[in-house]
């Protein structure tokens, strides 16, 4: 009785019932092939929709001089007769902006035809190839990478709580407010539900931000820009790691590479936003593709694969001294591990022991190293402070006391918060535990399970900001390939780039509405005048066997 009704449910919850025979359970996946070259009118195309979205980018670094996330001091066009021009015309800067997001967004999901299209006639597709799409990334970042931040406000706070570890105090203690005075440059950039927060970041990150500002003060242009590239620096490990990853997976380089990496979600806000999550993900995807270069091969493990598996360990231990949920790579490797070594209880416990023992000497070194002590341990919970509507917890608690107040039994949410998410945390855990386990077991591959893993915490994480889903979408670029997976992933990417504000914050109702009118008409414009020479989709009937791009149905 208590097998039947307690224990077999169990094993079936964390999946370690046996797979029947010709079970499906990697349903988000199917092998990919790699596919033939664009022909030349598809690469006319293609240098076409290259240059659309250049010029959207483009347009977003101009707009950005007024609508961006621009410093309360220290403004560098303030003043500037030319320059200073969109930031006294606030609308004007936002039409500019949102054309630009709209045009990238536009051009990113054109290029996805060339990226991972398929043929009506059901053949091999062509594909552009690796370099045409690293030239592509390329021309896409650059305008961004000398423009204002954008979408958020974060690096003012990375400044300054750089430079409260600058000044030897303990930024998981005081926030910048308290630590540099009120009235300190760097306090007056960072937004006001930051100002009394402790940093919510490991000591790796802060460690490289007090390196930072002993090189530029309390100048917070040169901040900005050194801090981009750190961001830079994350994305190019993305882009190392990620065709890599998908090659592991049968998956094709240039379709991972154009959910993954050329993804509006990460140009807007790994990019032009700054956020460590780049440096974070980097770390964590080339630590994965290491580990997994040992794990994955055939033969008795030599000392490079001894050498491969001991630093993609450590480099994920490392990214998780920016932001700890990376730390969940480790055990999808670990797990891929134990199954190499027989996948029994024996080996699963042996490799965490080694596994866990290279986090801990790198997160005590990372620690001790930087002089910020454990202290950040204490703050990984800071930024539930905010509540998010992306979040299923935390919509759930707004939406059922909104409710109650409607039905006059009063504003209940704090409440149902309390309830709510630590619900969401043991179902999230839950399904970590299931990909755990269906890694151990040979059923899905350790960079599938993370990705569904990562999806599963970030949608039921008490907070969930739109670059934190770059978590989930990059690891799964790289693995799911199934239309039940791309399209919503390609929707949703599209969706939550064009519908934050450039600024950080909000506009006032009037000025979006002109904004958007606006840039709906300069849209409507740009096809009218390129219908001829960008792919745009058609709805004219199947193609006749020798058409060109035109072969090209709808992305799948």
């Amino acid at each position: 009785m208590l097998h039947r009704y307690v224990a077999a449910p169990a094993r079936r919850v964390v999946g370690l019932e046996p797979t029947p025979p010709g079970g499906v359970v990697a349903t988000l996946h199917g092998d990919e092939q790699e596919a033939p070259g664009l022909n030349p009118a598809e690469t006319v195309q293609l240098r076409n929709i290259r240059r659309f979205g250049a010029a959207g980018a483009l347009l977003m670094a101009i707009g950005a001089l007024g609508a961006g996330a621009q410093p309360v001091l220290q403004n560098p066009v303030f003043g500037v007769r030319f320059l200073s021009l969109p930031s006294r015309m606030a609308t004007s800067a936002l039409t500019v902006t949102m054309t630009g997001t709209v045009i990238v967004v536009i051009a990113w999901l054109l290029l996805g035809r060339f990226a991972l299209g398929r043929t009506r006639s059901g053949t091999i597709p062509r594909r552009l190839t690796r370099s045409q799409m690293d030239r592509t990334l390329l021309l896409w970042i650059l305008p961004l990478c000398v423009a204002p931040p954008m979408f958020s406000r974060d690096v003012y706070s990375y400044l300054a709580q750089s430079e409260i570890t600058a000044r030897g105090l303990d930024p998981y203690e005081v926030g910048p407010q308290t630590a540099l005075g009120a009235d300190n440059v760097l306090t007056r950039t960072v937004p006001n539900i930051w100002r009394e927060t402790p940093a919510p970041y490991g000591p790796l990150f802060l460690w490289m931000g007090r390196g930072i500002t002993y090189l530029t003060g309390e100048n917070i242009v040169a901040g900005i820009f050194l801090h981009r590239l750190l961001a830079l620096a994350g994305v190019a490990l993305i882009v190392w790691a990620l065709p890599r990853l998908a090659r592991r997976c049968g998956v094709a380089s240039v379709s991972a590479l154009w959910l993954g990496a050329a993804n509006p979600l990460l140009l807007f806000h790994l990019v032009a936003g700054i956020h460590n999550e780049a440096l974070m993900i980097g770390l964590m995807l080339a630590g994965t593709e290491l580990a997994l270069r040992a794990v994955e091969h055939s033969g008795a493990m030599r000392r490079t694969d001894v050498a491969f598996l001991v630093g993609g360990a450590a480099l994920i231990a490392l990214s998780s001294t920016i932001k700890i949920p990376s730390l969940i790579a480790l055990g999808f490797v670990g797990m891929a591990l134990s199954r190499r070594w027989g996948g029994t209880l024996r080996s699963v416990v042996y490799v965490a022991v080694l596994l866990g023992t290279i986090v801990v000497a790198v997160q005590v070194a990372v620690s001790l190293g930087s002089g910020l002590g454990f202290g950040w341990i204490n703050t990984l919970g800071t930024a539930g402070v905010v509540r998010s509507w992306m979040s299923i917890p935390t919509i759930l608690g707004l939406g059922t006391g909104f409710v109650g107040v409607l039905l006059g039994l009063g504003d209940h949410t704090t409440a149902v918060l309390g309830l709510t998410r630590p619900i969401a945390a043991v179902v999230a855990a839950v399904i970590v535990v299931r990909m755990l386990v269906a890694v151990l077991r040979g059923r899905l591959h350790p960079v599938g399970a993370l990705g569904v893993a990562l999806g599963a915490v970030v949608l039921l994480f008490p907070v969930v900001q739109p670059w934190y889903l770059l978590w989930a979408v990059i690891p799964l670029a790289a693995w799911a390939t199934t239309p039940s997976f791309r399209r919503p992933a390609i929707a949703f990417s599209s969706l939550v780039s064009v519908i934050l504000m450039p600024n950080g914050s909000e506009y006032l109702p009037f000025q979006i509405v002109q904004a958007a009118v606006m840039t709906i008409l300069t849209i409507a414009v740009l096809y009218l005048l390129t219908r001829n020479r960008m792919p745009w989709p058609t709805r004219t009937g199947p193609p006749a066997r020798d058409r060109g791009a035109d072969e090209y149905a709808e992305s799948s």
